[in-house]
């Protein structure tokens, strides 16, 4: 494609500012539009495999996600009551070269600061909350709520699982509340007063599992996550305060290495947890979408973020070698649609590394490697 394509990437998050970073490092005329005002360090943990952290390798931010995050000893899996291991993988000098990379634990602010560097900061524009797309047979407009409107010949949705971009491109749908929701808690290493916890540890109950693990290499905070069911959730907002004995509660008799991280918890959030029916159009005319935008990832297999980069990469990719939006679009999907149903099906299933579970397919992919499929 014409390297003079005005690309808009609607979405400052992990997918947006890696699009924006690669196609911008492609030649192309790119600019990211952000509704929140600031980055900021709010939000979760997360996960990134090598399969993530090989493609970001190639913007030049690889030093400066491990500076920020950690790479854990290893992923231990554990039975809720009893404490057995039945799984872990242990993230040596082998493994990492295995899989090409490194798997890191990374709070989710950190990572978008890094991932900005990889962006020419004058094309990140702040506080453009997208309200209006009109698409004409030349370009698109888009109008935001601070009252500026931009044009662009290509529109990227990374909105997220909200997505405006996904709302004006195949209607209004109802998000799926899948009858679950997610307590958060992060807080200071210290208040475990010399207790001793590995790195990264999920323990499956019945119906209900929980993730401690670390984001920093200092291992001064811990971030938990435990997913248990609820049958409704009946507000709009995105979440609501608990408390450290309700998080406790929902997971009395599990072991007490555990419960000694519980018992030391503050500041609990619940979460509702929602996806979508699967829906394999991901583009139309000149609008394309990315990540949670077209498929929403159930977070029980830590792969929403790393499908994200992994589409952002391959986008770009087919956009800087097909002649046509059209035909880089289809190409796209082609590529991308049945590594993402794959992912999502086992994200639904809730099984990974619950057991042993072959993951190399899953790690040692490389976007910026992988063939791409024909349009």
């Amino acid at each position: 494609m014409d390297k003079k394509t005005r690309i808009a990437v609607v979405g400052a998050g992990i997918g947006g500012l890696t699009a924006a970073g690669f196609l911008q490092r492609g030649g192309f005329d790119v600019t990211l539009y952000e509704q929140a005002r600031a980055f900021s360090r709010l939000g979760a943990g997360i996960t990134l495999g090598a399969n993530v952290t090989k493609p970001l390798r190639r913007l030049g931010i690889e030093d400066a996600l491990v500076t920020a995050g950690i790479k854990p000893h290893s992923y231990v899996s554990r039975t809720w009551d009893s404490g057995e291991i039945v799984y872990q993988l242990v993230f040596d000098a082998n493994t990492e070269n295995r899989f090409g990379g490194p798997y890191l634990g990374i709070h989710r602010g950190d990572l978008h600061a890094v991932l900005a560097q990889g962006t020419a900061p004058e094309t990140l524009a702040f506080d453009h909350r997208l309200i209006q797309l009109e698409e004409t047979d030349s370009s698109v407009r888009l109008v935001f709520d601070n009252g500026r409107i931009a044009e662009a010949d290509i529109v990227i949705g990374a909105d997220g699982i909200h997505s405006k971009i996904r709302e004006y491109l195949l209607g209004t749908e109802p998000l799926r509340f899948i009858g679950a929701a997610a307590y958060r808690s992060i807080f200071p290493t210290e208040r475990l007063n010399g207790f001793a916890i590995p790195d990264c540890t999920k323990w499956w109950g019945p119906d209900r599992h929980i993730l401690p693990y670390f984001m920093r290499s200092k291992r001064d905070e811990v971030y938990v996550i435990g997913v248990v069911p609820r049958r409704t959730w009946e507000t709009d907002e995105a979440s609501i305060q608990s408390s450290r004995d309700e998080f406790m509660a929902l997971f009395d008799g599990f072991h007490p290495d555990l419960v000694r991280v519980l018992q030391v918890t503050d500041d609990v959030s619940v979460w509702p947890i929602f996806d979508r029916e699967r829906n394999d159009r991901w583009s139309g005319g000149r609008i394309v979408l990315l990540g949670d935008a077209c498929h929403p990832m159930r977070p029980f297999m830590g792969a929403g973020g790393a499908m994200a980069v992994e589409d952002a990469v391959i986008l770009s990719r087919c956009l800087s070698e097909c002649a046509s939006a059209a035909e880089a679009f289809r190409s796209y999907e082609n590529t991308r649609i049945p590594r993402v149903a794959e992912t999502q099906r086992i994200s639904i299933e809730n099984t990974w590394m619950g057991g042993p579970t072959e993951t190399d397919w899953y790690y040692c992919y490389d976007a910026c490697t992988a063939p791409l499929a024909k349009p």
